[in-house]
């Protein structure tokens, strides 16, 4: 799932965090039959959420993280890989300040990345930076290194997340436009007639979705109903539009560069409106002059919109069956509706991850240490102070969570969400058991047993 932010270096001396620890992928799996019963060669591309460890060669020296999850664990890319037989490692590492370097492994999901744009290049900025290459860029890489792929192959491709991430950013503020724009359209009416919904869902059944599919999908399915016919769209809701947008480009780098010859497996975007992160910024935001509804809800809204987008974009492919869809929006609604029963005790309430005090370390070595925060010689103490605050914060993520900066020594296994955002190792492997069950279901290996 997602966006790394500006991140300063800690030196080596950085004990204050953690002690080192870091997990490897292992060995390559020799065995002639791996537990789906077929052997496929695993290619990821994607955001965070995929990402076995790109910036690992920076972060797990000094803090024991590396991935974005409760380090050292697994990922789900890398526990689907291990399912078809072979171990899954980052094609490149670098970042924070370091070149990315080509290690010959398959996993090109990069944390922070968007679909088609950003990207961090320059390693001189005073203050390094997460790499962030958007899927694009990714996918040319492959290309340009395997020159095309083959049917011995399953592709798993995410996107998405993290321009919807970009929401919560900057005070929510992109949200407060959406909540204003929603409000002053025509979908609070046009949702409760009875005629236009049953437009919609009659349209998505002949779409191809169920008819409770088409009933959950209805609202979203309105609301690009509503910004289609907004004239104004770009200006009305121009915190949404290029989300949209992202979805569109999404499948099409799918149909057209992808599908076809590999097996390939798209997820959806998780349901952002049920992340700690949506809860966290719903009391501040609803409480700000003319916004309309819950932020959580109009993110849920929003990923919703989003995952209809691509999925109508990739419709052809999947009627084809060059493309297994894996709908991960609602795996995680019922996984948190039924968490009680799949082992865990703590949902979206809070972090496996310590990040209270995980921000408050890293702001006391930046006070200790100001040279950190590259601030010129006499600036006031004020200063130094406000900048170690927006330093410490960039620390709060699972990217740098070890054993040694977790809430409960168990939490990994009891707590669904690393930090605000990200799954647990635990919910990563729920979530892998649950993509091998949908691609066996769809001919490709066997369901875990």
């Amino acid at each position: 799932m997602l966006r790394a932010t500006q991140i300063a270096l800690a030196s080596a001396a950085f004990a204050l965090l953690a002690a080192c620890g870091g997990g490897s992928s292992g060995d390559n799996n020799s065995s002639a039959t791996p537990p789906s019963g077929t052997k496929l060669q695993v290619v990821a591309f994607g955001t965070s959420l995929s990402d076995a460890g790109t910036y690992s060669e920076q972060i797990a020296p000094g803090f024991g993280g590396g991935r974005f999850t409760t380090n050292p664990g697994e990922v789900w890319t890398q526990k689907v890989s291990e399912y078809f037989g072979n171990t899954l490692s980052p094609a490149f590492e670098g970042g924070f300040g370091l070149p990315l370097t080509a290690t010959g492994g398959l996993d090109y999901a990069q944390g922070g990345a968007l679909v088609a744009t950003g990207g961090v290049n320059n390693t001189s900025v005073a203050i390094p930076t997460a790499s962030e290459q958007p899927v694009t860029w990714q996918l040319q890489q492959y290309l340009a290194q395997h020159g095309s792929f083959n049917a011995g192959q399953l592709v798993l491709v995410e996107g998405g997340a993290n321009e919807i991430l970009g929401l919560v950013d900057n005070s929510a503020a992109g949200l407060v436009a959406f909540g204003k724009a929603l409000a002053a359209s025509s979908y609070s009416t046009l949702a409760t007639n009875t005629t236009v919904q049953q437009t919609i869902v009659t349209g998505l059944v002949q779409q191809g979705f169920s008819a409770a599919q088409a009933q959950a999908l209805f609202p979203a399915a309105l609301l690009l109903q509503v910004i289609k016919s907004d004239a104004n769209a770009s200006t009305d809701f121009a915190s949404v539009v290029p989300i949209l947008t992202a979805a569109g480009q999404l499948a099409n780098l799918v149909n057209t560069q992808i599908a076809g010859t590999p097996k390939v497996a798209v997820v959806t975007v998780p349901d952002i409106g049920k992340t700690p992160a949506a809860l966290a910024v719903d009391a501040a935001v609803s409480a700000t002059p003319g916004s309309s509804g819950a932020p959580d809800q109009a993110l849920s809204l929003i990923t919703a919109a989003y995952n209809l987008t691509l999925i109508q974009g990739l419709s052809t492919s999947i009627a084809a069956k060059k493309v297994v869809l894996v709908d991960t929006y609602s795996w995680l609604d019922q996984s948190i509706a039924n968490a009680a029963s799949l082992g865990f005790t703590v949902t979206n309430t809070g972090t496996a991850c310590n990040l209270t005090l995980m921000q408050q370390n890293a702001t006391n070595y930046a006070l200790a240490n100001p040279s950190v925060l590259g601030l010129p010689a006499g600036t006031s103490q004020a200063v130094i102070n406000a900048a170690a605050a927006v330093y410490g914060s960039n620390f709060a993520s699972s990217l740098f969570c070890s054993p040694q900066t977790l809430t409960t020594a168990n939490a990994p296994t009891t707590y669904m969400f690393a930090d605000q955002v990200h799954p647990t190792t635990a919910l990563h492997a729920q979530f892998a058991n649950y993509v091998e069950t949908q691609l066996a279901a769809a001919g490709i290996g066997k369901a875990p047993q």
